[in-house]
């Protein structure tokens, strides 16, 4: 790409986090964007064909990188429960603490996917994720009794508002401006109420 079109490319990122920022995607304006960036509209719309794409094109990388490595946690937490004893289970968790520096590292794409995503494919992203934790924990308990280990019958309505809890939980640190460092206390904390929370709802060793 031409060192000018990729500076202009760059100046639109960040009047667009900008603009939606301030006056989120429903009430965002291509043309104030583009007058940002000193550009026409027409100019603007060469480089996203849409506001729908120029948002995605703020938050898709992160969201998605999220839910990869989702998936690269659980596979690891699978293959650990194959040798684990029931006062091992979930023990030592830090899903929280994960998530959170994640979350950090990639602020300002959730802070538009939590608080400026209303109008967009992404304002139900919260509930997609609570989908995919919901299976997941379902999987999850199923591989501890197909162990033979004993646990307490959760129905999947509780469940589901469990999961949901906690998935709000872990964002709230975005809506409410943590710092970093405040929100990574936070983590560690909420691993803790968690663990001690599903072993003894479960009725597992504590």
């Amino acid at each position: 790409m031409p060192r000018d079109k990729s500076e202009n490319h760059e100046k639109i990122i960040n009047a667009a986090y900008k603009e939606f920022m301030e006056y989120g995607f429903n009430d965002a304006s291509m043309r104030r964007i583009a007058a940002e960036c000193d550009m026409s509209a027409s100019g603007l719309y060469k480089h996203f064909p849409s506001k729908e794409e120029m948002f995605a094109a703020l938050v898709e990388p992160a969201y998605s990188g999220l839910k990869e490595m989702y998936y690269q946690k659980l596979s690891v937490q699978y293959e650990e429960l194959e040798n684990q004893s029931a006062e091992e289970i979930w023990e030592g968790e830090d899903e929280t603490v994960w998530v959170i520096k994640y979350i950090y590292d990639n602020f300002n794409a959730f802070k538009l996917l939590i608080c400026r995503s209303q109008g967009t494919r992404y304002e139900n992203f919260t509930h997609e994720l609570a989908t995919l934790e919901e299976q997941s924990t379902l999987d999850y308990l199923k591989k501890i009794k197909d162990k033979g280990i004993e646990i307490n019958k959760i129905s999947k309505k509780e469940l589901h508002l469990f999961v949901t809890s906690n998935i709000n939980a872990i964002f709230e640190t975005v809506i409410h401006d943590f710092s970093r460092k405040d929100a990574l206390i936070y983590a560690k904390h909420f691993d803790d109420y968690c663990i001690g929370g599903w072993k003894r709802l479960l009725g597992l060793p504590e």
